[in-house]
């Protein structure tokens, strides 16, 4: 009888697995992942288009004033979708040059990371000015990189950064004064007409959205952000 009760409290006891491939390094391999993903937020931010996305779409909520539209979980969620569409090529490269072969115990995670370094610096420096590379290589005190291949990603990630908030800030700028111009025209005429205790805000706020939408924003808007990173 103790024996079947020890039997049956064997069965019924829950149990987890987490594998992955590669032999004797899977716990190894386990723990790496689970680094990468405790890091997701801040990979997302530093190394993708996420951050020039997000702010340009928060420009033109702003523009158009209405600043809780769409909502916070809409522009995230659009920012991500047209990340993963931009990073979508740098991201192959990585897994079937690095991450891969790192799985499938054909190379070392040292090899794996100096193979996932080069697509992600090439896409990084395609997006960084020069003048942004060069104030970091001035605050590091560091002699200038004779190849791409030298510019190592402590110096290259923070220039990127700081390049994708300029983008985007150029980028927002040139969508908010097309709609401010529709703002000061709307006081100036609500003026002329003797109308000074009408909100401009209640008639230019339509009118906004309605030349936004008849000029194809949204679809000018996604077109243009993503073609930014070609």
């Amino acid at each position: 009888m103790k024996a079947w009760r020890n039997m049956v409290w064997a069965v019924a006891e829950p149990g987890v697995q987490l594998t992955v491939n590669g032999g004797g390094s899977s716990s190894v391999k386990l723990f790496l992942l689970l680094t990468v993903l405790s890091f997701a937020t801040a990979v997302l931010i530093s190394i993708t288009s996420f951050t020039r996305i997000v702010i340009v779409l928060s420009f033109v909520r702003q523009a158009l004033g209405t600043p809780q539209l769409p909502p916070n979980q809409v522009v995230i969620a659009l920012s991500l979708a047209l990340s993963a569409f931009v990073m979508a090529p740098t991201g192959t490269q990585v897994y079937q040059e690095a991450l891969g072969p790192y799985f499938e115990d054909r190379i070392s995670h040292e090899e794996a990371l100096a193979r996932a370094s080069g697509p992600v610096r090439g896409f990084l420096l395609k997006q960084t000015r020069t003048e942004d590379l060069r104030l970091f290589y001035d605050i590091a005190k560091t002699d200038a990189p004779v190849t791409v291949d030298d510019i190592p990603l402590s110096i290259a990630i923070p220039a990127f950064m700081v390049s994708e908030l300029t983008t985007a800030f150029r980028m927002g700028l040139f969508i908010f004064i097309p709609l401010l111009v529709i703002d000061l025209l709307v006081s100036a005429i609500l003026m002329s007409l003797g109308m000074m205790m009408v909100p401009p805000t209640l008639v230019s706020l339509p009118l906004k959205i309605g030349v936004f939408l008849l000029a194809g924003g949204w679809h000018l808007l996604a077109g243009t952000l993503v073609r930014s990173f070609a």
